[in-house]
């Protein structure tokens, strides 16, 4: 799920025998390297990435730019991801996206709290500066035929199953199904960007994690009612909409998606839909609901993400930011960080990897960059979503002019915002002094030192 903005992610072979009924690629025959020779003669490393969404997308793009002969492995091409749909500005430029894929520019965001209390957020935005609305089966077509353009062949077909082999450097073998026929087809390397009940990761043993659950509805307004969220994203606090986290309103091309998730309250799921319609149904009166999607988010990163020389990526390693849901981005840069690292160890195709390599070059490298986003977003989500009364003083906290411009300018552009030392130690006061109001200061966050806490919330949209 994305989120807009928020205020405050060769030996003899002895693998497991396919079934006898699946019929073979014919193209491709792999033959293991011995580790003695580790350079790969009369072909090019072979990579199977197994799901066609953003970060699937990307890996395949990657890896196929870099000399890797790529499988991209999507059983739903027309199917559409429960999501919100914000993508930050920076992500138009990094990855290319064309300007008509947008649906919608957002220039203005509301914050509504449990008791109603609204909060404008976006004033401080520069004329040019806006967040992307798009649809999800739009932006994923659109990276997936890139990704084809690039040399990635598309198998449009349901992976049932992965076949880790025995010994380091054997094939893994990718089972599938496609027009009613069981096929596979061995590689060297998988990238797992199956979702969060990836089968890639249960077969790797990745260890199981909690997923909250998103339910949106897609309502086609009348057209005065339309008109009204041209170009504003509405955000709802409070635990008739959310126990644990938020639900939204984001406008689209010719409807607008309502919806919320939760973590620890899943049975109750339509309920909390139900209080979100509520909550909005002066604003949504005559709609008309055109589609109903619900879907499991990942809590946290998988215990394991990297096994062998199969690495996940997106929300099969679980890449969604606690706190404010944005998972777009995180999945399509994971994506691309995993298929650069695999060109990159390989030498351009010419060298077989090992789990070393995999762990080195993109599990290292990811670390470095969001590992502390992640583990301060789940400590915020607990301080900020656990009652009313917190979810009041965050609200609060958002009418500071100084807390938006350096959330928006953090987030629209995934860089440190310049701020100044004397806000930002008013912005970290402010926050703490909210809490104590509400009661809410405990021994977690007494653990992080003031300087921190400005670093990190200028850095990562939170204050």
């Amino acid at each position: 799920m994305a989120a807009i903005t928020h205020p405050l992610h060769s030996l003899t072979l002895t693998f497991k025998t396919p079934n006898p009924r699946f019929t073979p690629l014919p193209k491709l025959t792999i033959s293991a390297t011995s580790t003695s020779n580790r350079h790969i003669s009369d072909r090019k490393l072979t990579a199977a990435v197994i799901g066609g969404g953003p970060a699937g997308s990307s890996a395949a793009e990657a890896l196929a730019s870099g000399g890797i002969e790529t499988y991209l492995f999507e059983r739903s091409p027309s199917g559409a991801k429960p999501c919100g749909g914000a993508i930050p500005l920076c992500m138009l430029e990094e990855f290319s996206i064309p300007p008509d894929l947008i649906d919608r520019k957002v220039t203005h965001m509301k914050i509504i709290s449990p008791s109603n209390l609204t909060v404008d957020f976006g004033k401080t935005l520069k004329p040019h500066e806006y967040i992307s609305m798009l649809r999800r089966e739009v932006l994923d077509s659109y990276l997936r035929s890139r990704a084809e353009s690039k040399g990635v062949m598309l198998v449009k077909a349901l992976v049932t199953n992965l076949d880790v082999p025995f010994q380091p450097n054997q094939p893994y073998i990718v089972n599938y199904t496609v027009n009613n026929r069981m096929e596979y087809l061995p590689v060297d390397v998988v990238v797992g960007a199956d979702g969060a009940n990836s089968r890639v990761a249960k077969a790797i043993g990745a260890g199981d994690y909690a997923c909250a659950i998103a339910f949106q509805e897609r309502i086609k307004l009348p057209d005065d009612k339309m008109e009204y969220y041209e170009n504003l994203a509405e955000m709802y606090v409070g635990n008739d909409v959310s126990p644990d986290l938020y639900a939204w309103v984001f406008p689209k091309c010719d409807h607008v998606a309502v919806g919320t998730w939760t973590m620890c309250s899943k049975q109750y799921i339509k309920q909390y839909q139900h209080g979100v319609r509520s909550r909005v149904y002066p604003k949504i009166a005559g709609g008309k609901v055109i589609k109903v999607e619900a879907h499991p988010i990942p809590e946290h990163p998988r215990p394991v993400r990297v096994r062998g020389r199969v690495a996940l990526v997106g929300d099969a390693a679980g890449y969604v930011a606690k706190c404010t849901g944005e998972g777009i981005y995180f999945a399509a840069k994971s994506g691309r960080m995993c298929g650069e690292a695999i060109v990159k160890a390989s030498e351009g195709g010419h060298r077989m990897i090992d789990e070393s390599d995999l762990k080195r070059e993109y599990l290292k490298q990811w670390d470095l960059q969001y590992k502390t986003t992640f583990r301060f977003l789940d400590l915020l989500q607990h301080v900020f979503y656990g009652s009313n009364a917190a979810r009041e003083a965050l609200v609060e906290l958002c009418g500071d002019e100084y807390v938006q411009r350096m959330t928006f300018e953090s987030y629209l552009y995934k860089k440190l915002a310049k701020g100044n030392s004397w806000e930002d130690f008013k912005m970290v006061s402010n926050t703490i002094g909210s809490l104590i109001r509400c009661k809410l200061v405990g021994k977690q966050m007494e653990a992080f030192d003031p300087n921190v806490l400005a670093k990190v919330a200028r850095l990562h949209k939170i204050s």
